[in-house]
């Protein structure tokens, strides 16, 4: 991806594929006064997500036998159906679950990079000066991270819990506070 040396604005500076997870590893340099890597959470491992799907097939292969057993061979088909259900979810969660935003603060600029599930990143280059950072206290379920500049806003984090989205707002804030001074 090329590298771009000098944007202002709040518009994204590059789009298309990712080259690795976490964003901005070739374009952002000096030394990080702030440097996160945000994903959402997943809390069922692959042995959690293996256990469930063991126990929703063995009890649709239970209950659809029994009803074809009965004579009522159509909730076989129906059996199925709640098991690829089940596994199209978690499938769709974990897609989700690539999602990553790589936000990087140095002396003289703040970077922020956004990786979507599919692969493509965005990426916005911000002057630390210009840049505020803002959260409703106290930090509710519906409260964001927005980070504005020059009268755009970015949305940060929208996938952290709100103590998350707390502790990440007052780190950001100090660190913006640190390249300014």
């Amino acid at each position: 991806m090329p590298r771009i040396r000098h944007y202002e604005t709040m518009a994204p500076v590059a789009k298309g594929r990712a080259s690795n997870a976490s964003g901005l590893d070739d374009v952002a340099e000096g030394e990080s006064l702030f440097d996160a890597i945000l994903a959402p959470n997943r809390s069922l491992p692959n042995a959690g997500f293996i256990a469930v799907m063991t126990i929703v097939i063995v009890s649709n292969l239970f209950f659809g036998t029994y009803f074809f057993l009965k004579g009522a061979w159509p909730v076989v088909g129906f059996c199925g159906l709640d098991v690829f259900a089940v596994w199209l979810a978690f499938k769709l969660s974990y897609r989700q679950g690539r999602l990553r935003e790589r936000v990087r603060v140095t002396e003289d600029e703040m970077w922020v990079a956004r990786v979507l599930p599919s692969g493509h990143e965005t990426r916005w280059r911000l002057q630390p000066f210009w840049t505020r950072v803002a959260i409703e206290r106290p930090v509710g379920h519906e409260s964001q991270v927005r980070v504005t500049s020059k009268g755009e806003t970015l949305i940060l984090g929208a996938f952290l819990s709100p103590e998350e989205r707390g502790r990440f707002a007052d780190a950001l804030s100090a660190a913006l506070g640190k390249a300014r001074s």
